[in-house]
């Protein structure tokens, strides 16, 4: 079984969305999944969101473009993220009443902060970029 069926297999049966390049080094070495991975980037079944980071993928049936495939969209994907690495984060005011019932108003996208000496990354899911405000 070659390193891309057992990686493609191991995506298949998880049930996260977001995986590091070290979640498959007990599979091949460093360069083979590197290959590997950039290989199902190709077949699109990953993503890469960000510096190691990769997330399940699938096309539209109506863009034709990649997309994740989590149910919740980039935002449950970036708090996956975040709770994977440890990193304690908030959700805009409003947001967070748009969550919570207590508001009719939807914002058009959830704002999140972080600590960025935990986490400084660039994260790019489709068109989206998703950046930290700032911490408090």
């Amino acid at each position: 079984m070659t390193a891309v069926h057992q990686i493609s297999q191991k995506l298949k049966r998880s049930r996260r969305y977001v995986f590091e390049r070290k979640d498959f080094e007990n599979i091949a070495s460093y360069d083979q999944i590197g290959r590997a991975l950039n290989q199902l980037i190709k077949q699109d079944e990953l993503m890469k969101i960000g510096y190691g980071l990769y997330t399940k993928a699938r096309k539209n049936s109506l863009t034709k473009r990649l997309m994740p495939t989590h149910p919740g969209g980039t935002d449950a994907i970036l708090r996956e993220i975040l709770k994977m690495k440890g990193v304690n984060f908030e959700i805009d005011p409003l947001s967070l009443q748009s969550l919570s019932g207590n508001s009719a108003q939807i914002p058009s996208s959830v704002r999140y902060s972080w600590d960025t000496k935990l986490f400084n990354r660039k994260l790019v899911i489709g068109n989206r970029l998703l950046t930290p405000l700032s911490y408090k």
